[in-house]
């Protein structure tokens, strides 16, 4: 039986690895769900910066993932799934290990969550994966607790923005460190306790002068090798840091008296490899935790720009230059489909 087609971003090798390999929207072959998978028609996915490093070849989907790019998807179930209930038709969205960029996607049932009515397709897919990865990383790894302190870098970031809120309604005091005024301002104005233009002064010194010296209970961090001394210094005793990425680099030295001292706590968290019993746990958690948050419209996604999915170098090229507040979020347009 010849396959079915559909169109995808893919990823077309000119540079090589750690090159800035050429995007192309092709006709591919349209996945197949198997056994408790359901195919997705995508309306709607967010660019995430794994997505920059997987074009580069320095990020590769998981065993039997899809290789095209796109880690969370908003649209409609086309095909259900021979063994749950019939949900075609139905608004879902959610996360994938890959193929977010795909005119289709498969995706396991178990991960599908039901798109809140106060939320657009847009909305939805600018809130898949950075809601579940700060959920994930601030109350299942690291723990926070109403009444204990958060650092994260990247206020502005799409996990920034999704992290902030979440601390807000747990009543956590939320430090984001920005690289302009402008996000330093919306971060507080989104409900962080604290936020510093880590460009104009040290973000640690500035901490431990708001807090007089006692530090941070949970720490978030993406950049890892150049700032782990200083999160180290910065952590109270019983302080938590969620490894979370190595944007910065990953080697680095570090004194292990305090850790030993302090009883700190150091552990390495990643979303997208993990298996699929997990994430069905996690996002069964996700439903009862913050689902109703989202609905509710107490937490909301922050979209910065909306992109046609044919102008997806665009929307790269804006998230390596920074520029964004919030998601950059790709559509399909009835041309490109």
């Amino acid at each position: 039986m010849s396959p079915s087609w559909m169109p995808a971003v893919v990823v077309r090798e000119t540079e090589g690895k750690g090159g800035w390999n050429r995007l192309s929207l092709e006709r591919v072959p349209r996945p197949e769900p198997g056994p408790g998978e359901v195919l997705v028609q995508v309306e709607a996915c967010s660019v995430n910066r794994a997505d920059l490093l997987q074009r580069r070849g320095l990020y590769p989907p998981p065993a039997g993932a899809s290789s095209i790019l796109g880690l969370d998807f908003a649209g409609y179930v086309v095909q259900p799934s021979s063994r749950g209930k019939d949900r075609g038709g139905e608004r879902v969205y959610g996360i994938v290990a890959g193929g977010g960029y795909g005119r289709y996607l498969v995706a396991d049932e178990s991960h599908l969550l039901t798109i809140p009515e106060n939320l657009s397709f847009v909305e939805a897919a600018a809130a898949a994966e950075v809601f579940l990865t700060a959920y994930l990383n601030m109350f299942k790894e690291a723990e926070a607790r109403n009444g204990e302190s958060l650092l994260l870098h990247g206020g502005g970031s799409g996990v920034g923005t999704a992290a902030i809120q979440l601390g807000r309604e747990a009543s956590v005091e939320i430090f984001a460190t920005a690289g302009s005024a402008l996000k330093v301002s919306r971060s507080l104005e989104l409900g962080a306790s604290h936020a510093i233009n880590y460009k104009e002064e040290d973000f640690a010194a500035r901490i431990l002068d708001i807090t007089g010296g006692a530090g941070i209970d949970v720490i978030l961090d993406w950049i890892g090798a150049p700032y782990l001394s200083r999160h180290v210094e910065l952590l109270k005793p019983g302080g938590r840091l969620v490894l979370m990425g190595l944007m910065g680099g990953h080697k680095a030295q570090i004194p292990l008296a305090p850790v030993l001292v302090k009883r700190l706590r150091l552990m390495g968290s990643v979303l997208r490899s993990r298996s699929r019993q997990e994430k069905t746990a996690l996002i069964s958690a996700f439903r009862k935790d913050v689902q109703p948050l989202l609905a509710s419209g107490k937490v909301r996604p922050v979209v910065d720009s909306v992109y046609p999915v044919d102008a997806v170098e665009e929307a790269h090229q804006a998230m390596r230059e920074d520029r964004h507040f919030g998601k950059l979020v790709l559509t399909w347009s009835r041309e490109a489909a």
